[in-house]
């Protein structure tokens, strides 16, 4: 099977954040990439957001034990045991993934900015689960991002398979400011292209 004229590398579950639908600009933009590099994507809304698509009324997430039970039904249905498969996601459903890791269908898992805590309170962490993995997780975090930049985040006592990957001046969205010299583009190029050599 060639997904965009590659090689099948494997199937990758790809969660949307709390604000943004699954068609948000940036999960178009590294949706559109992770095919690139030959992975089966499969993208999906949580229950909250399936209930705005439909009413237009934005409301908040659903618990984590509501998004994650909807998650592993995902998990369930796209795991065949003959393709390799990946959880990946956008900040609040990266953090979901990462509490899926180590799910036995699970291969590793790719964050895209990990809300490490919220905006402004430092010392609520929603950390200890990343204390304990088991299974691969690589978390691509802007250095300067308000929900966990990098002086704060390499103080954390985390499991070694969990790899942070920092790019320079990057905010929640993986946006550095223009005096940087660097682009969003860049920074998502680089996490792809570490996606793609981890493939190989």
């Amino acid at each position: 099977m060639l997904i965009n004229g590659n090689p099948t590398k494997g199937r990758v579950i790809f969660a949307h954040g709390a604000g943004a639908p699954m068609d948000s600009e940036f999960m178009e933009v590294v949706g559109a990439k992770l095919a690139d590099v030959g992975l089966e994507v499969i993208r999906f809304e949580f229950p909250y957001m399936q209930k705005r698509r439909s009413d237009g009324k934005k409301r908040p997430p659903d618990r984590a034990p509501v998004l994650i039970d909807y998650f592993e039904t995902l998990i369930s249905r796209f795991d065949d045991e003959s393709t390799p498969l990946f959880l990946a996601g956008k900040s609040m459903g990266g953090r979901m993934a990462t509490m899926l890791a180590d799910h036995p269908a699970v291969s590793e898992v790719f964050v895209f900015g990990y809300p490490f805590h919220p905006p402004g309170k430092p010392e609520k962490l929603r950390i200890e689960h990343l204390q304990e993995l088991q299974t691969t997780v690589h978390i691509f975090q802007g250095t300067r991002d308000a929900m966990g930049n990098s002086e704060e985040v390499n103080q954390y006592n985390l499991a070694k398979n969990v790899k942070i990957h920092w790019l320079e001046d990057g905010n929640h969205d993986l946006k550095p400011r223009k005096s940087s010299g660097l682009t969003q583009e860049e920074h998502i190029n680089s996490a792809i292209q570490f996606i793609r050599e981890s493939l190989n």
